[in-house]
C-alpha cells in the first residue's frame, strides 16, 4: 500500500496546525496583493508581480541558509537529520529560486523592455541557482549515505556565500535592478505602508510555506533513510 507524506512516521504531530496556517496566510497575502495593496505609481499593476518576486528571493535565501546550518550540523554530528534537512532544504531553495527568476523575468518585460539582461543581480542568481543544483546532482552520483552526505555538506557550507552576494550586488556592481526596497543599509523602507503591509505578509506566507514543504520533505527523506538504513542491516 503506497503511505502518503501524512503517514510517514516522521512527520510531527503538529503538522496539520501548521497547513492551516500556511493556506490562511497564502489566502490573505494574495488579498493584500492583487486588492488591499494599491498599484504603483510608475510601473502600475505590473508592479505586483513584486508579491511573488521578493518573497521567493527571500524564501531561497532562507532555504540555502538552512542547508548551511545543517551542512554543519552534519560534520559535527553525523546525525542523519541533519542531512535529511540539507537535501530537503536545498530542494525547496531551488524551487523558490526558479520562481524568483521567472518573476523577475515577467516583471523585467514591460519595465526593461527585455525578459533577461546580463546584469549583476540576475546573473548572480542564476549562478546560485544553477550552484545548488549541481550540489542536487551530486548527491544522486552515490549511494553511499555517510559519504554522499559529507561531500554535500562541504559544498552546502560553501555555495551559502552566494547568499550575500546576490542580496548586494546592486550595492557593489552597477545595476538596472533596483535597489533593496526593505532590507536597505542605513536605511527605511521605500513602500507606500499597503504595499510594504502586503509584501511582509506575503513573506510571512512565503516563509510558512517553506516550513510546511519542509516537514513534510524531510519525514520522507528520513523514512527514505531509514529504509537504506534496514536494507544495509540485513
Amino acid at each position: 500500500m503506497i503511505r502518503t507524506a501524512a503517514a510517514v512516521p516522521y512527520t510531527p504531530r503538529w503538522a496539520p496546525l501548521l497547513e492551516i496556517a500556511t493556506v490562511a496566510s497564502v489566502v490573505v497575502a494574495t488579498w493584500m496583493a492583487l486588492v488591499w495593496a494599491p498599484p504603483d505609481a510608475v510601473q502600475g499593476q505590473v508592479q505586483r508581480v513584486m508579491y511573488v518576486h521578493v518573497p521567493s528571493a527571500w524564501t531561497a535565501y532562507l532555504a540555502f541558509i538552512v542547508v548551511f546550518l545543517a551542512s554543519v550540523g552534519w560534520l559535527w554530528t553525523k546525525r542523519p537529520v541533519f542531512d535529511a534537512i540539507a537535501v530537503s532544504s536545498a530542494e525547496v531553495g531551488v524551487l523558490f529560486t526558479g520562481l524568483c527568476l521567472i518573476a523577475g523575468s515577467i516583471w523585467a518585460k514591460p519595465t526593461w523592455g527585455v525578459w533577461w539582461t546580463w546584469e549583476p543581480r540576475l546573473i548572480t542568481t542564476a549562478v546560485m541557482f544553477v550552484m545548488y543544483v549541481g550540489y542536487l546532482l551530486l548527491r544522486g552520483l552515490s549511494t553511499d549515505l555517510e559519504g554522499r552526505a559529507t561531500r554535500a555538506a562541504v559544498i552546502g557550507i560553501v555555495a551559502v556565500v552566494n547568499v550575500p552576494i546576490v542580496h548586494l550586488s546592486v550595492l557593489w556592481m552597477n545595476s538596472l535592478h533596483q535597489l533593496p526596497t526593505v532590507l536597505r543599509p542605513g536605511g527605511d523602507p521605500t513602500l507606500d505602508d499597503r504595499m510594504l503591509a502586503a509584501l511582509m505578509t506575503g513573506m510571512l506566507a512565503f516563509t510558512l510555506l517553506y516550513a510546511w514543504m519542509m516537514v513534510g520533505r524531510v519525514a520522507i527523506e528520513r523514512a527514505r533513510q531509514e529504509r537504506i538504513i534496514d536494507a544495509r542491516g540485513r
